[in-house]
């Protein structure tokens, strides 16, 4: 399952998503992922949740994060929730690819692991294929 948290650069999203991720250790009876470009949510998450870097992992585009993600679960079955902070800074801002990403990462998650993502972008900015899966 898909999730868009959406928004202009400063409205929050951020903020919603640390506590999101915070809540779901809580309550998961699993591996909490979360993934970003950068440190900028590491120091405000628990400890139990595994981080991810991907300047470390050299992740860039959409068909590399992709592939990130789905080694993630390919090593890792016991994962129920992925958090994604900043998407537009590791894949950019090409909207149709984000999309098309989003319905294989979909396909590949389907009901077994939720992926969330912060979306630096209002929802009518963003192409049909991304727009699904704002919730």
């Amino acid at each position: 399952m898909i999730k868009l948290i959406t928004g202009k650069k400063g409205s929050g999203k951020t903020k919603i998503l640390i506590d999101q991720i915070n809540e779901s250790v809580k309550s998961s009876n699993g591996s909490v992922v979360c993934v970003e470009k950068g440190s900028t949510v590491r120091y405000s998450i628990s400890r139990k949740v595994r981080w991810c870097d991907t300047e470390y992992y050299k992740v860039e585009g959409y068909d590399a994060f992709y592939g990130f993600i789905a080694g993630l679960l390919a090593s890792n079955y016991d994962i129920t929730d992925i958090y994604v902070d900043g998407i537009f800074r590791i894949g950019g801002r090409d909207y149709e690819a984000f999309g098309k990403m989003l319905e294989k990462i979909d396909a590949l998650t389907g009901e077994d692991a939720s992926v969330i993502f912060t979306v630096s972008a209002d929802a009518d900015e963003l192409s049909e294929n991304v727009k699904q899966f704002i919730k």
